[in-house]
């Protein structure tokens, strides 16, 4: 079948479980693609041939055996910031250029648990540090539906190769908007769970008390198989909750049964997000899409949250912080990249951290250690964390009159590679996103339109904590009734 690349997860498991292909066949396919696309999208790191043939050889030879995991043999691919054993993991970083992890993170067993094969890692922003996947130390990554545009950030390298159709879905992590804006970016469908519902064991930490893993899929419905196999308590992350999983996708399946399965829900809109730096297209689109809501039953409720600039200048004091304090193992010694030849220790230090991480790594680093420093720490470190709580309680607040919080994804479609962006320029394409980690809240975004070259435009969708069902089964309400989340650029057609 020379469309396989085209199916949906459910598609997929339906296709296995009737033998219409089996997963070598998938496998093989998908490889093909990306050996033959990755070289224009450079999304992949790592691509794990042999491993994802062996893998979808015993995943066929367990469905003859008959093991019913729906998900027994369906391709994916995870970010390249989570340990995979014997695997390179390099966090898109010349700093771990060369290490094999020798364990697995434990979504990465879950996953492998639930069936799925993996076909490789995926490019980032080093360290997960960005908002285009121009940081990475094995270059930029490029968006399916214009080469020369970024795909977003830092997940760039899982969205475009959910967008070019290389796999059905892919995971991510999110530390202030790396699942959703890319997702923006590449007209895909991505989420971010509440945090402590994955674990981040074995996830490289950027900022300890933002960064979740999410996944992305073409769909809500394709997100939620992933995202569902991802989950669960895990005794090794102190940060973990012990929540059952719910079953998302029995979930969004009974709302399609309902005559009016978005009637009675109340979506607030945040005036705030809709105000200076926001693209006239961009605004255009979003209300569009806010429009057909309410054709679905649901009831627009005005609202009011933090200032988003507040809340970026807030997450710009404490994510660095937080990177400076976990970064600072990386230093020639114990682990990483070693500079040749040192002079001494402080040589040693020096060469193999400026040598070893890129600019914008460094720059984070620097910012961190500064709001940390003593004479500054309660000036800005301290001060940050108590507008951080000022902000979870406005969300509060705000779901107290909505069942849901609908904005733009960003202020912007995606911007061209190699772009004469300012920091503070690219820093402002997560306005919209960063309010959700500084408060752990789940969030989606889905593709509702296109501007007028082409590009993708996506809705943020909010919810209070542990309502990722109800993100998932709102979602897939709009798109039961809309197609743009079955657009495809033409690299994903061919």
């Amino acid at each position: 079948m020379s469309n396989l690349h085209t199916l949906s997860v459910a598609e997929i498991a339906t296709g296995l479980a009737n033998k219409d292909f089996s997963s070598l066949e998938m496998t093989t396919h998908l490889l093909g693609r990306i050996d033959t696309l990755n070289k224009d999208l450079n999304s992949f790191i790592t691509v794990t041939t042999e491993q994802a043939l062996e893998q979808a050889k015993a995943a066929d030879a367990l469905r003859a055996g008959g093991d019913t995991r729906a998900l027994l043999g369906v391709p994916m691919a995870h970010k390249d910031n989570l340990c995979t054993q014997g695997v390179l993991t390099t966090c898109g970083s010349k700093m771990l250029h060369n290490f094999v992890s020798p364990y697995n993170a434990t979504l990465v067993d879950n996953v492998a648990n639930a069936g799925f094969i993996s076909l490789g890692k995926l490019n980032m922003d080093e360290f997960a540090m960005g908002s285009d996947n121009e940081k990475s130390y094995y270059g930029a990554v490029h968006n399916p539906w214009d080469l020369s545009r970024v795909p977003g950030g830092s997940s760039g390298g899982s969205a475009a190769a959910v967008a070019a159709s290389l796999v059905p879905v892919a995971t991510g992590s999110d530390t202030g908007g790396s699942i959703r804006q890319p997702a923006s970016f590449c007209g895909i469908t991505g989420i971010k769970p509440t945090y402590g519902r994955v674990s981040r064991y074995g996830m490289i930490a950027y900022a300890s008390s933002f960064d979740q893993a999410g996944s992305f899929g073409k769909s809500a419905l394709d997100c939620a198989y992933l995202l569902q196999a991802m989950s669960g308590y895990d005794a090794k992350d102190s940060t973990s909750i012990a929540k059952d999983v719910p079953d998302w996708v029995a979930e969004i399946h009974a709302s399609r049964t309902a005559d009016k399965p978005l009637a009675g829900l109340k979506i607030g809109v945040p005036t705030e997000y809709f105000g200076a730096g926001l693209n006239d297209e961009v605004s255009s689109t979003v209300k569009a899409a806010l429009a057909q809501y309410e054709a679905l039953g649901a009831t627009l409720v005005d609202i009011h949250l933090t200032s988003p600039e507040i809340t970026l200048a807030t997450y710009y004091l404490l994510a660095p912080a937080e990177a400076s304090s976990n970064l600072s193992r990386f230093d020639g010694v114990r682990f990483g990249y070693r500079c040749d030849n040192p002079k001494d220790l402080q040589d040693l230090y020096t060469r193999s951290r400026s040598e070893g991480f890129g600019a914008e790594v460094q720059r984070r680093i620097i910012m961190g250690t500064y709001a940390l420093s003593a004479g500054y720490f309660d000036a800005y470190y301290v001060k940050a964390q108590k507008v951080r709580r000022l902000i979870a309680e406005d969300f509060a607040k705000a779901f107290a009159d909505c069942d849901v919080i609908a904005t733009p994804t960003a202020p912007t479609t995606a911007y061209q590679i190699g772009a004469s962006l300012t920091p503070s320029e690219i820093y402002m394409g997560d306005v919209y996103t960063i309010g959700v980690n500084l408060a752990g809240l789940p969030a989606i975004s889905h593709p509702i339109g296109f501007d007028k070259q082409g590009l993708p435009v996506g809705l943020q969708l909010i919810g209070n904590h542990w309502q990722e069902g109800k993100l998932l089964s709102v979602t897939d309400a709009y798109q039961q009734v809309t197609k743009f989340h079955q657009e495809l650029s033409d690299i994903a057609k061919s």
